[in-house]
């Protein structure tokens, strides 16, 4: 991400602090809706940061490819960086406990898609939904 501002200029924008304190927050979050990130940033010592202007941020950085979203519930997004991608979420109905798994898991769905439907699937966005092994066991 050293080349982030020449990207941004690239792509007409530039690299302002709150850009990057979007970006920096995203990453040490792992996972983030914009709420989260402005939580990050306050307590970092920044000045507070307007919604508005997160999801500008999150907009600008997801159009370089630096940023995606997931639907984990039917709220907001959760941003992650790209590079974090590799993954499917995993989402329990019940407690509403967040795990994530490795894409391979989903490998037998995305081939019969592609099989049965020529459709290429990117699980990389994904969220199941159903029971944790926790909640299963409740009566």
């Amino acid at each position: 991400m050293s080349d982030l501002g020449t990207r941004l200029r690239a792509a007409g924008r530039r690299l302002t602090p709150q850009r990057q304190q979007v970006l920096d927050a995203v990453a040490v979050r792992g996972h983030a809706t914009p709420e989260q990130i402005v939580e990050t940033v306050s307590a970092g010592g920044a000045a507070p940061m307007a919604l508005s202007t997160v999801y500008r941020s999150l907009e600008a950085l997801q159009e370089l490819g630096l940023v995606s979203h997931t639907h984990v519930d039917h709220r907001v997004p959760s941003y992650h960086l790209t590079s974090h991608a590799t993954h499917v979420h995993v989402v329990c109905r019940s407690c509403g406990a967040v795990q994530e798994a490795p894409t391979s898991v989903a490998d037998d769905l995305v081939a019969r898609l592609d099989e049965q439907l020529g459709f290429d699937a990117d699980v990389t966005h994904a969220a199941i939904h159903g029971l944790c092994r926790t909640c299963r066991k409740q009566p």
